[in-house]
């Protein structure tokens, strides 16, 4: 399984609603529930309506278009960086699944990855 390094710095929000959230920007994820309206953005996009947000999260990218049959991709990744005292925020999309750790724990994360099998590309 190959894990794609993403440089971006990302932010993940709470917002009043969506109407100052760019939709048109690179990277923007969002989740909308009967209690909140979630977002995860670049840093450098984050809208002026945020109520709540928590900075300094980096992202990497599963490789390839995940077929939907495919089971245990993000449990093995999970358990992989649990097992190192690294916490995860995922997200999925119709394609791929990305994952989210700090920033301090970017690296060691990686390193981790690729230790137990993962190929990490640039």
């Amino acid at each position: 399984m190959q894990i794609k390094r993403m440089g971006e710095s990302f932010s993940i929000c709470k917002v009043e609603d969506y109407s100052d959230t760019d939709l048109t920007s690179e990277f923007v994820f969002v989740g909308k529930t009967d209690e909140e309206n979630s977002l995860v953005c670049l840093t450098q996009a984050v809208p002026r309506n945020v109520t709540d947000r928590d900075d300094g999260w980096r992202a990497m990218r599963i490789q390839g278009v995940l077929d939907f049959s495919l089971v245990g991709i993000l449990s093995g990744i999970s358990a992989v960086l649990a097992a190192e005292g690294i916490g995860i925020f995922a997200i999925s999309t119709f394609n791929t699944d990305y994952v989210l750790v700090h920033e301090a724990d970017y690296e060691a994360a990686l390193a981790a990855l690729a230790a137990s099998g993962h190929q990490v590309v640039d």
